[in-house]
């Protein structure tokens, strides 16, 4: 019965030393996060309290097993070795991704800050979303690695299996190919600066702009809010549009199909009215012509530029909706018509239409 008490003592007093041991680091982290306000670092800090806190009881709960004499704990003492072991080295790599986490996200930060440059800021955004996956993925992986060290059986297995661990590896990449294609191809958009994290781009035939990017796949969120999943290899095999390579300012065209009746000059003049009036327009630069002519119609081009694809996507809009509101209303005749009647002959007469 007295080991039974001194182990609930020495579990208590694990308890009781470890949520002191948290408050205390928490409080610790609150004081140097409020005097050096200029870093996020000391506040990201304090999401690895509760990891710490594992740590800590798990180590504490192994060490008060090992004096204690309760005859339960004693006869099954490998399995709770064993436990404890598994805890300690699972808390250990959640404290290790969350510290690593906490340290890429505070030098993005305050790199963030000090960049006026967009494309800059996207880019290594895209960096440190990789590189943290790719920590949390290697940590990962050793900790399991770890974990099944502890068994005896899988031990033994590993020291079989050693000797054909390069006919497996073959196989295994074979298998994978494509897995480990998309791998390699997440590192090379990643350093390679060929899409970053909020670019605009057209993908398939859908505008949109990035929204994630991982190992292995990437998102594209669109205009209407869809999101589309597609292998980071096609970025790296197929040519897509990017809209924001080379500075974030766009220039944009506006196609409309006219009479030839209509009257090019005050369209042009239409046109550099309705973008006096829309904010987006940042008065870089625009132009109207007739780009084609067919049978029937002409084409007008507008172009126009707007300092972001946002604000481009309005201006032509605007530009095109009011154009055609302006051509109904006053220039009904500029729109393209369908003729149904023949033509007058020189006499006048309208001959019959044949049947």
């Amino acid at each position: 019965m007295n080991s039974a008490l001194r182990l609930l003592a020495l579990l208590g007093a694990s308890i009781l030393l470890t949520a002191a041991a948290g408050w205390a680091v928490d409080r610790l982290l609150r004081h140097a996060d409020a005097r050096h306000p200029e870093t996020p670092w000391w506040n990201l800090l304090r999401r690895c309290r509760h990891a710490l806190q594992i740590v800590l009881l798990a180590a504490l709960f192994k060490g008060a097993c090992r004096h204690t004499a309760w005859p339960p704990l004693r006869d099954n003492a490998a399995v709770t070795g064993r436990i404890l072991s598994l805890a300690l080295i699972g808390a250990g790599a959640w404290l290790i991704v969350v510290v690593a986490s906490a340290a890429v996200e505070s030098g993005y930060a305050r790199y963030a800050t000090g960049t006026r440059d967009p494309a800059r800021v996207r880019r290594v955004r895209t960096q440190v979303t990789l590189i943290t996956r790719v920590v949390t993925v290697v940590v990962a992986v050793i900790a399991g690695a770890a974990m099944l060290l502890t068994f005896p059986s899988f031990r033994a297995l590993g020291t079989s299996l050693l000797a054909s661990a390069g006919i497996i590896g073959i196989v295994a990449g074979v298998a994978a190919q494509s897995t480990l294609g998309n791998l390699f191809a997440g590192f090379q958009i990643a350093f390679g600066d060929m899409v970053r994290i909020g670019d605009t781009v057209v993908v398939a035939g859908e505008w949109g702009v990035v929204e994630d990017i991982t190992l292995t796949f990437l998102a594209v969120r669109t205009w209407d809010e869809r999101r589309i999943t597609m292998p980071v290899s096609y970025f790296t095999t197929r040519p897509f549009e990017n809209w924001s390579r080379g500075g974030v300012q766009m220039t944009g065209t506006v196609f409309l199909h006219c009479d030839h009746t209509a009257p090019v000059d005050l369209l042009r003049d239409k046109v550099l009215e309705i973008l006096h009036a829309c904010p987006q327009w940042d008065g870089r630069g625009w132009d109207l012509a007739v780009t084609e002519t067919t049978p029937s119609t002409i084409v007008v081009r507008a172009i126009v530029t707007a300092k972001d694809a946002d604000d481009l996507w309005t201006v032509r809009c605007a530009v095109r909706e009011q154009l055609i509101a302006w051509l109904a209303e006053k220039h009904p005749g500029a729109l393209p018509r369908i003729l149904l009647d023949p033509a007058p002959t020189a006499h006048g007469n309208t001959p019959r239409p044949s049947l």
